[in-house]
């Protein structure tokens, strides 16, 4: 007998993989988390049914909420991680010597959990002694903090359940006091393809752009996330994302990664247009 994974995008679209083994189910007072292993994209994380992350098609999200501000700010020392339980945020930016310090704070110790056991090559930074895990909601972490981080990275879920409050204006404006003057933001931003994914994208946009003086979306392609075409904010109080970027700078770095590179940092600021308009326009 056959085993299929089948995740429900929208009402009248279906994504599903083959899977050889179920290898852990789990449930926090927060969600129910499994780990598949597939034929296709190797072991899979889901929290409440939806996918998280992939061994085969992770390294996509991890360097493109992580390069992009690097290389435009290389003098980032001190960042929060909001979510990333699974440890690849955390994998890409322990790749930066200059980095002093990072916070990550994850509301569901669950993942962690599962991620060391289950995603070695994923979470294999998270116990870096530069690294301290918070076991906290992200949105209370977050009061009160100012002038405290050059780089806020909000690695979240979808605005369900948990990750809800961390598309909210109060959220993104507790984000740019944590932030110094040079503070970046990034978010993942959903994906444009199935309307209510999108609206909730124009929503985010529209709400950082109301507080930041720089808001780009930029974009990336990851097969299993719903439509397999991902967008994110890039919101600076000082950085415009292609016209300050330290291309000689970083690539004299030698850091080693599977999707980014400087050349396709220029281009992923590039939208299709009935993305670009609608983001412009603020609506569908």
């Amino acid at each position: 007998m056959e085993f299929w994974y089948t995740e429900e995008h929208t009402d009248d679209v279906r994504f599903s993989l083959r899977v050889k083994e179920h290898l852990f189910s789990g449930e926090s007072e927060f969600q129910k988390l499994d780990i598949l292993d597939t034929h296709e994209y190797g072991k899979l994380m889901t929290l409440d049914g939806l996918v998280m992350v992939t061994e085969k098609d992770e390294f996509v999200y991890h360097d493109m909420i992580v390069h992009i501000s690097m290389a435009v700010n290389p003098n980032v020392e001190n960042v929060l991680v909001i979510g990333g339980g699974d440890g690849g945020t955390v994998r890409e930016l322990m790749k930066y010597p200059s980095i002093k310090h990072v916070d990550m704070v994850e509301i569901d110790k669950l993942v962690v959990d599962a991620s060391r056991k289950y995603f070695p090559a994923v979470s294999c930074e998270v116990d870096n002694p530069r690294v301290t895990v918070l076991y906290e909601d992200g949105i209370k972490f977050i009061q009160g903090k100012e002038r405290v981080y050059d780089l806020i990275l909000i690695d979240s879920t979808d605005p369900i359940g948990p990750g809800e409050g961390l598309f909210t204006t109060d959220f993104y404006n507790n984000c740019y006091k944590a932030l110094t003057e040079d503070g970046i933001l990034i978010n993942q931003n959903e994906t444009p393809v199935y309307e209510k994914f999108f609206e909730v994208g124009i929503s985010s946009n529209k709400k950082l752009k109301k507080m930041f003086p720089i808001v780009h979306v930029y974009q990336a392609n990851i097969p299993t996330y719903p439509g397999g075409y991902w967008l994110f904010n890039f919101a600076s109080k000082k950085f415009h994302p292609t016209q300050d970027l330290k291309e000689s700078d970083w690539n004299q770095l030698g850091i080693k990664t599977k999707y980014y590179n400087t050349d396709l940092h220029k281009g992923c600021f590039a939208l299709p247009n009935y993305v670009k308009e609608k983001i412009e326009n603020g609506a569908l």
